[in-house]
């Protein structure tokens, strides 16, 4: 798994203090490791994969309770959501404007830069049919290590276009 500068994850661990005082919410160890280990990478961990990590330092942590404090942390703004398809969440600690790249095939999912004004321009464009809450734009395809350059095996929809 490969892990972030330390600043950037002290900083999002800065925000994750601020964030729970103000909601009144209860930093126990477990949820401060929790948010450590998707705090820490550019990864995008699943709620079992941070369960691995976490179970590393608190061999007792249930899956129940990563999963609660998962959507705990997104339920106040301090994780997002991304769903590369199938029926793995993953979670994710950069909170700034960007968008994903996600394999169809493994489900490889990675930041990529987003200038800010086209992601504010598409919510506006969006407003215009109702409330816009986020604005989530994902790049599919077929990562280098599933061999990337090859378009065949595209799951139905995942063509360009539809």
């Amino acid at each position: 798994m490969l892990i972030m500068e330390t600043s950037v994850a002290d900083g999002r661990q800065d925000g994750l203090k601020t964030v729970a005082r103000r909601a009144g919410i209860k930093l126990t160890h477990q949820r401060l490791e929790i948010f450590r280990a998707i705090a820490a990478t550019d990864q995008h961990p699943d709620a079992e994969t941070v369960w691995r990590i976490v179970r590393a330092q608190i061999p007792t942590l249930s899956l129940a309770t990563v999963y609660r404090t998962l959507w705990l942390l997104a339920d106040v703004g301090l994780v997002s959501t991304v769903v590369p398809g199938g029926d793995r969440v993953r979670f994710d600690a950069n909170l700034d404007p960007h968008a994903h790249y996600v394999c169809i095939r493994c489900g490889l999912t990675r930041d990529l830069a987003a200038p800010d004004d086209g992601l504010r321009r598409i919510s506006e464009q969006a407003s215009s049919f109702g409330s816009v809450v986020a604005t989530a734009i994902q790049v599919r395809g077929i990562c280098e290590r599933c061999g990337g350059a090859d378009s065949g095996g595209l799951a139905p929809g995942d063509r360009a276009g539809s």
